[in-house]
């Protein structure tokens, strides 16, 4: 589990709560490399927006994951537990986007990959040729 720090901004937080943004939000450390989840931490605060049609909650999520890359998310709903939800999703698809980035042995086994990979190896060996 990611350590999370959860506050609440105009808003009172129960155990309820607090549990779900746990599981929800912390639990996104099965996406992140295993060397890596030790060192992610992350914030989230949640917030009551009294308006004139009724209630919103705003949740902003930040995730501090290696490289000192921050992964932040926000979002607005009628229910906190599916503001909860929708930043989940958004910030698993960043997540996804920093592991693909920062992972070097995904993508290599496609065909694109190979052929990427040939004519890399080739044009190395014109650089090493050309210094000779």
């Amino acid at each position: 589990m990611i350590s999370l720090e959860i506050s609440g901004q105009q808003y009172e937080l129960n155990e309820r709560v607090e549990k779900y943004v746990n599981r929800k939000i912390g639990g996104l450390d099965k996406y992140i490399s295993r060397h890596a989840r030790k060192s992610v931490t992350g914030t989230v605060k949640l917030r009551q927006i009294d308006g004139d049609k009724g209630n919103k909650y705003e949740v902003e999520a930040m995730l501090v994951l290696p490289g000192k890359r921050q992964v932040i998310a926000l979002d607005q709903a009628p229910n906190i537990f599916a503001a909860v939800d929708i930043v989940q999703t958004k910030l698993l698809g960043q997540i996804r986007k920093y592991k693909i980035e920062h992972n070097d042995h995904l993508g290599k086994r496609g065909m694109l990959s190979r052929i990427k990979n040939k004519t890399r190896s080739f044009f190395y060996k014109e650089e090493y040729k050309d210094e000779d």
